[in-house]
């Protein structure tokens, strides 16, 4: 062995194959050794190697999905920081007669760092039903929750009809959504049966982000990475209709609430909407006798549990998985839509964030062409 140079046969051995030493990341120079590919990683690899699937034919897939969901996005900064100010002042107030107990039982519903308040119509969700699931909502009987405050008419809603956002008593729903810092809402579409399209926003206290196509998971909370992501400044109306409303969740992440937020969402109920005409709202017992045929359509032995308005609840306890059928959409999707409009290739578990602001100053709206400009929802 000392005739032909070497000194230690795995010496030998090495120059005799060359190519494992690129592949053992231990070759010749004392190089240090390369740490493993990741395994997502060495698939994408794999793809681009072999041609079978072209790495950015998903992004186009993305893209093409990114691109639809604006389409039925349309913003305006509308509220100045002095009319802001104002209706902050008024959902302060409304948070005030909540503490107090002066509203009626079903327009407050409280949960940990998010408090909801229904006005005009409310309707059940999550774990209220005994039946759950997509398709479950339903409206609280007539009377069951406290009307629209005048401020709202006079504050908000006019100003969206004058420029020319929602026609003129459009809106029969108001619903006030308070969030504290890491409070977040799940993926969810605003029920289908219950709501008719547009769906309107306004956003108070600090600015937010709303996200489309995103995944929930819990203990601990994760979420994945939108198919859009749409920053949220305060006074800003969001309106949402078509593929935005229909064909995609929306939430609002933990970490996009990073102050308190409050948004007022207007909405117009369907004519059709099934409703709830049991008074026996707080019991999730049938009493003796019961007629489940006093519950209108659909709404047999959907009978309500207790009511959570006034229960004191953990905060760590947050958001907790009591509404995650709320983001099952594609349960949703083939339990509401109609055949021709469904779609076997869901495509909202993308994990590609896509940044993007779609605001306009109310001067501007004239020239706006998004289909969410008609009010239909």
């Amino acid at each position: 062995m000392a005739g032909s140079g070497y000194t230690d046969l795995r010496e030998k051995l090495k120059s005799m194959m060359p190519y494992r030493d690129g592949h053992k990341g231990g070759g010749g120079g004392g190089l240090p050794r390369e740490p493993p590919e990741p395994p997502y990683e060495r698939k994408r690899r794999h793809q681009e190697d072999s041609g079978s699937e072209p790495s950015d034919y998903e992004e186009q897939k993305e893209e093409e999905e990114a691109r639809k969901v604006k389409s039925g996005i349309r913003q305006l900064r509308l509220f100045s920081a002095e009319e802001c100010a104002k209706i902050e002042a008024r959902i302060e107030d409304v948070v005030s007669r909540a503490e107090k107990g002066l509203y009626k039982e079903h327009t407050v519903d409280r949960a940990p760092l998010r408090n909801k308040y229904f006005f005009g119509e409310g309707y059940t969700y999550g774990s209220q039903l005994q039946r759950r699931g997509p398709g479950q909502e339903r409206l609280y009987p007539r009377g069951e929750v406290d009307a629209i405050p005048e401020w709202v008419h006079d504050l908000v809603i006019r100003k969206l009809v004058e420029h020319r956002v929602i026609p003129e008593g459009f809106v029969n729903s108001a619903v006030i959504n308070d969030y504290q810092p890491g409070g977040c809402i799940v993926s969810h579409v605003d029920p289908i049966h219950i709501f008719e399209r547009p769906i309107v926003s306004v956003s108070f206290f600090s600015d937010s982000a709303l996200c489309f196509g995103c995944k929930f998971q819990f203990k601990p909370i994760r979420v994945s990475e939108p198919v859009l992501f749409l920053p949220v400044k305060r006074g800003s109306v969001t309106v949402l209709s078509g593929y935005a409303a229909d064909e995609i969740t929306h939430c609002i992440r933990p970490q996009d609430i990073k102050e308190r937020r409050a948004v007022i969402i207007l909405r117009k109920t369907r004519l059709d909407a099934p409703r709830l005409e049991t008074k026996s709202l707080s019991s999730s017992v049938l009493p003796p006798g019961y007629n489940s045929d006093r519950l209108s359509g659909n709404n047999r032995d959907q009978i309500l549990k207790p009511k959570r308005s006034h229960r004191k609840a953990d905060p760590d306890a947050a958001h907790r998985p009591r509404i995650l059928e709320m983001d099952k959409e594609e349960n949703r999707r083939s339990v509401l839509l109609p055949k021709h409009r469904r779609r076997s290739n869901f495509s909202s578990e993308n994990y590609w964030r896509r940044s993007y602001e779609y605001t306009e100053d109310c001067e501007d709206e004239e020239e706006d062409g998004s289909p969410a400009r008609k009010a239909e929802e």
